[in-house]
């Protein structure tokens, strides 16, 4: 496996899951993952961080009997599927990547030993001796066929051809053949949908007809290589008779999740101690520490110093101690807020340049980091007809609003489709871990008045069809804002579905004003709202900025944002601070001794996840050595 790809599936995980075993009535399973199998002296450097060493497999199979996990084959989760047989308790999946030799020689007698079954993936194209390049020694034909006659070993398809990089963007970096869309370099295009289907579905007939042809049997689960899968991927598995698959996400599984399991990838050698503790707690997510990055710090007109501006950037976030970065993915030259052309491939905005996946990639490879697209809702200047925007009241009647923000209207259905076809072709072309809502997504208290969102208002929610009665009434405007924070929220959740469909681990957040979490009744002014958004979004980023909200003592008001964050359930969990590196107020950087101070003060009162908006590279700010003292976190992994 390329170390990139190695590396980037690594970083699938960092999320934890609830416990599989909480419901007693319906027990979950945990998938473990391995891959090559080593004895004590072929550790040897460099490390193979996937690679586990034959005496930690051992110890690790007997921590699971001593410690009542039932470990079991396919069989078993087809019968609790079927409601033939449920799960036991603490039900374990093993299974074993890329066919190697290790498996046969190492693993094998392992799973004799404690008589546990196991499904083994293996790559077509690699069986017939095609592409194996730097792959480790192979399993033959009859060894596979051999292990499958032991009857603990299920075989299961790793794809034909698949196990690959391709290149994936002009700049040539490469992403995973399966969800990577390829790039032609000499027409300068990328793969087209019809295309892209076809190859991925050929590929996986391909793999289950040749296992047909080497078994007598058809393969029951599609493991995909590098965990990585979209929506179009599953379909063609389940076309092909594998209705199982498996990614590589951190975290439990229910029977619900038997077309897209989460497994547990065992790297780095670990120990049975480490091992145990991977096992129960499914790698408990880290802390996030978030750099918030404006893409048009980076982009230059000469595409040389651009490079130069992201080599920066890389050697700046790795140094420091950053685990996640906010990515803006639109340019906003004129810094109004407004995506005025985009950094991606798409239908309806010009592109400044395709930019957005290079950098993320380079981030996620280079810097270790997770990557947000940081995308607007709503506020687009696009070349579409003026009844799509959003109005407000003014006048006796329905203008256009006035917001710094030109905002679609997210009632108008052709508005809807527009946008969500920009986070369509995002995610098409683009790889990342999540996607943060843009702090575009306000609708005031005299906002939407648009003809679509007054007949919601008035034939779905049940409000007078007439602005002057809802204004009238304090009753009826809280009403009215708490309906269109609702429908924010299910509009995002639209788009994350554009998104997932593509990229299916993504995890979501929203940045989210201090005034509505401070003082609730202002959900009235900005239809926005913390308990909605905790119900909407993996993680919500609050504006923590006292010289914005020109706070009289910032220390007592960021104080009262963690104590009113603190209120709610779960809601230190989800929260992330953002603290202000600039105040745009002074034009003037925040001194870092104050930064600093707000930084371990938000810590000392219980924050988990921080970050800071701006980060800029071009005059260190907020300077390197400051941050490299404070900001990391211990990876708990």
């Amino acid at each position: 496996m390329p170390f990139f790809l190695r590396l980037f599936v690594i970083l699938f995980c960092l999320f934890a899951s609830p416990p599989p075993y909480a419901d007693g009535a319906n027990p979950g399973f945990l998938v473990l993952n391995y891959h090559d199998i080593l004895e004590e002296e072929e550790k040897v450097p460099p490390f193979d961080r996937i690679a586990v060493n034959k005496q930690h497999l051992d110890e690790h199979f007997a921590w699971l009997k001593k410690n009542n996990y039932h470990v079991i084959g396919i069989q078993s989760l087809l019968d609790a599927m079927s409601g033939e047989k449920p799960l036991p308790p603490k039900a374990v999946i093993l299974t074993f990547d890329d066919g190697y030799l290790s498996f046969y020689t190492r693993a094998l007698p392992l799973l004799k030993k404690y008589h546990y079954p196991a499904t083994l993936a293996v790559v077509g194209s690699w069986l017939e001796g095609k592409n194996t390049a730097g792959v480790k020694p192979l399993m033959s034909p009859e060894q596979i066929r051999e292990a499958m006659a032991t009857g603990l070993v299920e075989i299961a398809s790793h794809s034909y051809d698949l196990h690959h990089g391709i290149a994936a963007n002009p700049q040539g970096n490469e992403l995973s053949a399966v969800t990577g869309r390829l790039y032609s370099s000499e027409y300068e295009e990328y793969e087209k949908d019809e295309d892209y289907r076809k190859r991925i579905f050929q590929a996986v007939e391909k793999s289950a007809d040749q296992l047909f042809q080497l078994l007598g049997v058809r393969p029951r689960v599609m493991v995909w290589p590098y965990g990585e899968y979209n929506a179009i991927a599953l379909e063609a598995a389940k076309a092909a008779g594998m209705r199982l698959t498996m990614g590589l996400n951190d975290g439990a599984n229910t029977l619900a999740d038997v077309g897209a399991m989460k497994r547990l990838m065992i790297t780095d050698d670990v120990n049975v101690k480490q091992f145990a503790e991977i096992v129960k707690n499914q790698r408990g997510h880290l802390p996030l520490r978030v750099a918030h990055v404006d893409m048009d710090y980076i982009y230059d007109e000469d595409e040389e110093q651009t490079g130069r501006n992201l080599n920066a950037l890389l050697e700046r976030i790795k140094a420091s101690g950053a685990n996640t970065v906010f990515l803006q993915a639109y340019a906003d030259p004129d810094g109004d807020g407004n995506a005025d052309e985009l950094y991606f491939p798409n239908r309806h905005l010009p592109v400044r340049r395709d930019l957005f996946n290079h950098v993320a990639l380079q981030l996620r490879t280079k810097a270790g980091v997770k990557v947000y697209a940081w995308m607007p809702i709503m506020a687009y200047k696009a070349d579409v007809p003026l009844k799509w925007f959003v109005k407000e009241w003014r006048e006796g009647g329905p203008k256009p609003a006035r917001h710094i923000y030109t905002r679609l209207s997210p009632f108008n259905p052709e508005a809807r489709q527009y946008i969500g076809e920009i986070y369509e072709d995002l995610a098409k072309h683009c790889d990342f871990n999540g996607i943060l809502f843009h702090d575009d997504g306000i609708l005031s208290d005299f906002e939407d008045v648009s003809q679509p969102a007054l007949d919601v208002t008035h034939k779905v929610w049940g409000l007078p069809a007439e602005f002057e009665a809802i204004h009238a009434s304090s009753e009826l405007r809280l009403r009215w804002a708490q309906h269109k924070t609702e429908w924010l929220g299910q509009f995002t959740d639209y788009l994350t579905d554009k998104v997932r469909y593509y990229r299916p681990y993504v995890k979501t957040a929203r940045n989210l004003y201090a005034l509505p979490l401070l003082k609730p009744y202002s959900e009235e002014w900005y239809a926005q709202s913390f308990p909605a958004f905790l119900k909407h979004y993996d993680y919500v980023a609050i504006e923590a900025m006292p010289f914005m909200e020109e706070a009289d003592d910032p220390k007592k008001w960021l104080t009262e944002l963690v104590k009113k964050t603190a209120e709610h359930p779960n809601g230190l969990d989800k929260m992330v601070f953002e603290l202000q590196a600039v105040d745009w107020k002074k034009q003037q950087d925040i001194p870092m001794n104050v930064f600093t101070e707000q930084f371990q003060l938000l810590k000392k009162l219980g924050a988990k996840h921080i970050g800071y908006y701006p980060d800029n590279v071009h005059h260190d700010q907020p300077k390197l050595d400051a941050l490299k003292k404070f900001f990391p976190v211990a990876n708990v992994d």
